[in-house]
């Protein structure tokens, strides 16, 4: 499971399956790129049923704007409603925006909002509830990862209940895929404390779900949004079991118990390779928009010195970990763009696997055995430090106790540690307690990566919590900003992409394929360049095959 980062909490859908690529590859019998002949996506499709899915964390908050883990951003992408969104080629269509204009030059944006829309309270919504959010987004006292966005607007306008006009301070090329954001609720959200409102566990959208349930640490249910402006969902129910064993998972898909999951290589590659999967399920694999990395604590005096970052990206066999934990099933990455993005700087190659290169740098760096017990030292003080990961993500630990392996090999010492998910976020990435941490990011199309490299993102809660900072890499992530021609953007985000991976702050790993698996009685799945979630309100279940008739 990655935490995201991305301006599209309203298209969060499945961690593992939202974003796409063209090149799709559908296993399982039957073929999910076949919709039923008698259904399709028309009206006539029957409405029922639910669908279960699990995750390995339970979500932390469900406030749009303060959903920075994987599991809030999927709740809140179902519950709630940004001004535009991704469509299923991945272009921007609207949302709770029928429509915009953009003018001078860039520097407005002019939203003409639906009406007819509704609070899942009944409320209209309003011009003033997306006032309130940018309020909110700018306010120097809500904690939110992605208040970046919005500071770069000079001002926003109510012209009518329905037309917002936006006005930036300069040109800002992410501008509107930024205003995908959750749009908050003003008329009950007006008075509240967003860090400790009752309603981060109870919200209220205009999405095309409703909120019914949350037991923490075993489910979040929702129900579908008779009243969506889209029409209501056909299944009645989602529901999200916290189940933070992989294994686990696994026997509740075995036994039907979930119907959706994200499958590990081994799981994908060997254990549903059987009739009984073939037969009930459908799987599917793609490359995804994201990567795997092991991230320095750049405050931790052992990584200020860049030979040391550099030498530890050689004593790990990037190739091993592919072979090994993906089974092939995904790519070495070079930095902070997947292979996919235009933005990602092609003549950039893996560091190569190299112990001897490693143990140079190191005693460059004056880390020698001293001692003879084969671990560096420097100063009296060994080379040892913890990695943590996340529990419940086999391929993470394998991956990290590989890492510790090689660095062993090196003279370095290395302790992994497990740790649940939500402590692991708040306990120890949130307040900087570690020394390196094996996470992802799962990415917007858009390659403004400002939230994580940028120096001026480092406070609790922010995505640049290893404290990176480089001045050239902040003033290009302000250039980037500012242009609006993608191949002038194409040669900054390249720069980016080499002072970044030159820099090691992260030991790029891999990119991971994306391996959903659904159950075959849910109809109406065409994989797109967005996956197969971008259209979840119109997966069916027929009639003969629901399996949850009671409520």
């Amino acid at each position: 499971m990655y935490i995201k980062i991305s301006r599209f909490v309203g298209i969060f859908l499945f961690a593992a399956a939202i974003w796409g690529h063209p090149a799709l590859i559908a296993a399982g019998l039957p073929q999910a790129t076949q919709a039923s002949a008698q259904y399709g996506d028309c009206e006539a499709s029957p409405v029922g049923d639910a669908i279960v899915t699990a995750s390995i964390g339970d979500a932390s908050t469900l406030i749009p704007i303060l959903a920075s883990d994987s599991s809030s951003a999927e709740i809140c992408g179902l519950v709630y409603n940004g001004l535009i969104r991704y469509d299923k080629d991945l272009n921007l269509e609207g949302e709770l925006a029928e429509s915009w204009e953009i003018k001078d030059e860039g520097l407005v944006i002019i939203f003409h909002l639906r009406k007819g829309v509704k609070w899942h309270d009944g409320e209209p919504f309003t011009a003033r509830d997306v006032e309130f959010t940018y309020l909110k987004l700018i306010d120097p006292n809500v904690k939110t990862p992605y208040s970046g966005d919005f500071e770069r607007v000079k001002s926003l306008e109510v012209l009518d209940d329905h037309t917002v006009k936006v006005t930036y301070k300069e040109p800002f090329s992410p501008g509107l895929s930024s205003w995908g954001m959750g749009i908050m609720p003003r008329h009950l959200l007006e008075k509240e404390d967003l860090g400790s409102t009752k309603y981060s566990r109870n919200p209220v959208g205009t999405g095309p779900y409703r909120f019914k349930e949350w037991k923490t640490g075993e489910k979040i249910v929702l129900t579908s949004n008779p009243d969506y402006y889209e029409g209501r969902p056909f299944i009645n129910r989602y529901i999200y079991r916290i189940i933070p064993d992989q294994a686990t998972t696994f026997l509740e898909l075995q036994t039907q118990g979930v119907d959706q999951i994200g499958l590990t290589p081994l799981q994908y590659s060997r254990q549903t390779d059987t009739p009984f999967f073939r037969k009930n399920y459908r799987k599917y694999r793609y490359p995804s928009f994201g990567y795997t990395y092991m991230g320095l604590n750049l405050r931790d005096a052992k990584f200020s010195d860049a030979r040391v970052r550099l030498a530890l990206d050689h004593a790990i066999d990037k190739d091993e970990i592919i072979t090994g934990v993906l089974l092939g099933l995904g790519r070495i990455s070079t930095g902070p763009f997947p292979p996919e993005s235009w933005a990602c700087n092609k003549d950039i190659k893996p560091v190569p696997y190299d112990p001897a290169k490693a143990k140079e740098l190191l005693k460059e760096a004056g880390w020698e055995d001293h001692d003879g017990d084969g671990i560096l030292d420097k100063n009296g003080q060994k080379f040892r430090f913890t990695i943590m990961t996340n529990q419940g993500n086999d391929p993470r630990k394998t991956a990290s106790e590989i890492i510790q392996r090689r660095l062993k090999d090196v003279g370095i010492e290395a302790e992994v540690r497990i740790i649940e998910w939500a402590t692991f976020l708040s306990e120890f990435i949130d307040k900087g307690k570690f020394e390196a941490v094996i996470m992802g990011w799962s990415l917007s199309r858009d390659p403004d990566c400002y939230d994580i490299w940028h120096s001026s993102k480092t406070r609790p809660g922010e995505f640049n919590f290893i404290g990176y900072k480089n001045e050239e890499v902040d003033r290009l992530l302000l250039e980037g900003r500012r242009e609006y021609s993608q191949e002038k953007r194409r040669e900054i985000y390249n720069r980016i992409n080499r002072l970044i991976f030159d820099d090691h702050p992260y030991i790029f790993l891999f990119v991971p394929d994306a391996l959903p698996i659904v159950h075959g009685r849910f109809k109406g799945i065409v994989p797109a360049p967005a996956g197969i979630g971008y259209n979840f309100i119109k997966w069916y279940v027929p009639k003969e095959e629901q399996r949850y008739t009671r409520w």
